[in-house]
């Protein structure tokens, strides 16, 4: 394969069709790209939910989207609305592509749009080593798998393949909550005379229960934290599931009161509430990755995945990981995700990671 020359390309299209978090993790691609190559019109292809992730970022040309909903009405509407992508996708005229996933629609993008080069990772696993698969790409770019390399660090290595390395700035997340997002956390935050910078924002809930901490442990957390005096914003996702979860640990509670806005915000809008925050707690989930974006310190509690490729990415940061402590006898469900459950974290462990970063940060 000959190198990929970044002169002779003047439109790229990154696709990432992953969750939220994933989608954030990919924000420094693009600063490093645009950093090395002004030039570049850089394009991203995301699902439209998580779009927000990377609007306003200042090194994208053109946000794309494909529509979860469109599955949902039906073949015609996806099909009408693929063909609506696709169409807009052509017309920019790409000369580079890069793919971060192993996502089929990728593959299949890059044989419609037939840009010169499509730079892929070499995932070197038998259901993408096909001839379908590989044809579908120009070159393909080293790919670690497994821990022990941070999430972001892998997807910078596309950009390395690209004879990039970016430094520490342009390694950085991006995000941009923008101006009518901070408006509405401060007049939420005014509403309960809450001031900015000296609250402790708390998000305990994920879209994967086994993720989640105990409902017990986060209310214990919030009264020890409300004893110390410090105003509490506690916030979840719009799903039923979250929003149970909040009303049965409030509910748990004896003295805190924290302003619930949970189900309440838009993503930009707890971006803006995690900024102004003084410190934000909560599992490895999506906040956690925008705290880190905001450059807001954070204390993250993690089961099952590995903090080394999943956690708090370039700012002040306390891991809390339930493979520190020992597992409570007949605990552990069978299914191996729940091998590492946060059922046995205490709320001291919490506690004294919280105070050792604020003592750090004060």
């Amino acid at each position: 394969m000959t190198a990929i020359d970044l002169r002779q390309v003047e439109r790229v299209l990154v696709i990432m069709l992953r969750h939220h978090g994933d989608v954030l993790l990919t924000s420094p691609v693009f600063t490093a790209l645009k950093r090395a190559a002004p030039q570049l019109e850089i394009d991203a292809l995301v699902y439209a939910d998580t779009s927000p992730m990377l609007l306003g970022h200042p090194a994208i040309a053109e946000l794309h989207c494909v529509d979860r909903a469109w599955r949902k009405a039906g073949v015609l509407a996806q099909a009408r609305g693929m063909a609506r992508l696709v169409r807009r996708l052509s017309q920019r005229r790409y000369n580079l592509t890069i793919h971060l996933t192993t996502h089929w629609l990728g593959a299949w993008l890059n044989r419609l749009l037939g840009p010169r080069y499509a730079l892929a990772p070499d995932f070197q696993k038998a259901k993408r080593s096909g001839r379908l698969w590989r044809g579908s790409f120009s070159h393909f770019y080293p790919y670690r798998a497994g821990p022990h390399k941070h999430t972001v660090a892998k997807n910078l290595d596309a950009v390395r393949y690209l004879g990039i390395e970016p430094d520490e700035e342009a390694s950085r997340l991006v995000l941009r909550p923008g101006e009518a997002a901070y408006a509405a956390a401060r007049r939420h935050l005014a509403g309960r005379g809450i001031p900015e910078g000296g609250y402790i924002l708390v998000h305990p809930t994920s879209r994967w229960k086994f993720k989640c901490w105990t409902e017990s442990g986060v209310a214990t957390l919030l009264d020890r934290l409300a004893e110390r005096g410090w105003p509490l914003v506690l916030t979840a996702a719009p799903d039923p599931a979250e929003m149970a979860m909040v009303e049965r640990i409030l509910a748990a509670c004896t003295l805190a009161r924290p302003l619930d806005l949970a189900g309440r915000l838009t993503l930009p809008e707890l971006a803006a509430l995690i900024d102004l925050a003084r410190l934000q707690v909560g599992v490895d989930s999506v906040p956690m990755h925008i705290a880190a974006a905001m450059q807001t310190p954070c204390v993250a509690l993690f089961g099952p995945s590995e903090p080394s490729e999943w956690g708090p990415w370039q700012v002040a940061h306390r891991v809390v990981s339930s493979r520190d402590f020992p597992r409570p006898a007949g605990e552990a469900p069978g299914d191996p995700k729940y091998r590492h459950s946060l059922v046995n974290v205490p709320p001291e462990a919490v506690l004294r990671a919280l105070d050792e970063l604020l003592a750090e940060r004060p």
